[in-house]
């Protein structure tokens, strides 16, 4: 007889070992419990190899080869990724809607001895946890948003404050994005919107409704994710901090912060080809003639004067921000942003 399977709609994911996703890789990349490691029962082509023959071949056909394939890819894993799993290994495992994937990788570990967890619904019960949490948890929390000009730190700022343990959400951090022209991240693409979702699900879930929780001001994309309906209403009502820096010591963070462009100027293209609709040709012709010449601090500060600057200035005079502080960085270097971040820390704890 084999090991206990039970079937969970809740769990604590420090009650477990492991959680293991048998969905395949293309599901998985998709969407899937933050934390979870891709076990797929059955890969992209076979998932849909055996769906084509479902329907166009025979249940009975579909179900012997899927068998034949999951018994190899489970024994796969038993003697990769979970080779060195001990006797008391304690997985939580799931599929699509907790069906036959999940219960054939169940019905293994129970044979071998293990204790072992499947999600009632599979990914479906996860997905509708992540929707009703990012409609209702929001709402929940004080926000406070953080604001400045461009090239004021203030992510850096927010990082290090969350570091030393400030509620924060990252927004850039989750969705692989800069939130602005220049925002893609050197060889990081996006994350699928359901997955930037599942991990500020994640993030949410985790706050003291006690304590505030900090926001960089972002518009409701960053890139080409969106900020759920419910927390972008929530920073658009919410109390504001200020963060401010010269032009000057802007532009000279804001060419280290972006050597990845330095390095790869032709990264630039793309994206002052988008920019020419918004500011016309005089304009971006100058900027790339100071890319030509290799003006980095030139560009930098072309940008904040042209574009950058003159869009917070608008956007500032059509809002009235309630401003709780003031923080000026100073020089932005590391020192100056732990001191800000600190700032940031003290001044919560006042609230």
């Amino acid at each position: 007889m084999g090991a206990p399977i039970t079937r969970v709609r809740d769990w604590n994911v420090a009650d477990y070992d492991m959680i293991i996703d048998v969905r395949s890789p293309r599901e998985f990349a998709e969407d899937h419990v933050p934390g979870a490691v891709n076990m797929p029962v059955l890969d992209d082509a076979q998932h849909a190899e055996i769906g084509t023959m479902y329907k166009q071949i025979s249940p009975f056909d579909a179900k012997r080869t899927g068998a034949a394939h999951v018994a190899r890819n489970i024994g796969h894993h038993l003697q990769t990724k979970l080779a060195k799993a001990d006797r008391n290994f304690k997985p939580l495992v799931y599929c699509w809607r907790g069906g036959q994937r999940s219960q054939a990788m169940a019905q293994i570990f129970s044979d071998i001895g293990w204790h072992t967890a499947v999600i009632e619904g599979g990914y479906k019960t996860h997905r509708k946890a992540v929707l009703v949490g990012l409609e209702s948890l929001p709402e929940q929390f004080r926000l406070i948003i953080l604001r400045g000009r461009t090239g004021t730190a203030k992510t850096r700022i927010l990082r290090a404050a969350a570091a030393d343990g400030l509620q924060v959400i990252d927004l850039e951090g989750l969705a692989n994005h800069r939130g602005s022209l220049l925002g893609p991240e050197p060889d990081l693409p996006q994350p699928a919107q359901r997955l930037f979702e599942s991990h500020l699900f994640e993030c949410l879930r985790n706050f003291d409704p006690a304590k505030p929780v900090f926001i960089e001001a972002e518009s409701n994309k960053v890139g080409q994710i969106h900020v759920p309906p419910a927390l972008w209403a929530a920073m658009r009502g919410a109390d504001s901090v200020a963060v401010e820096a010269g032009l000057d010591e802007r532009v000279e963070f804001l060419c280290r912060d972006y050597d990845h462009i330095i390095a790869k100027p032709d990264l630039l293209v793309p994206l002052l080809d988008w920019v020419v609709t918004r500011l016309g040709h005089e304009v971006v012709n100058e900027w790339r003639q100071l890319v030509t010449a290799s003006d980095w601090p030139g560009f930098v500060r072309a940008t904040l004067i042209d574009h950058y600057d003159p869009a917070y200035d608008k956007s500032s005079s059509q809002r009235n921000y309630h401003m709780l502080k003031v923080i000026n960085v100073g020089a932005l270097d590391d020192t100056s942003i732990r001191k800000a971040a600190k700032a940031l820390i003290a001044f919560q704890k006042s609230l």
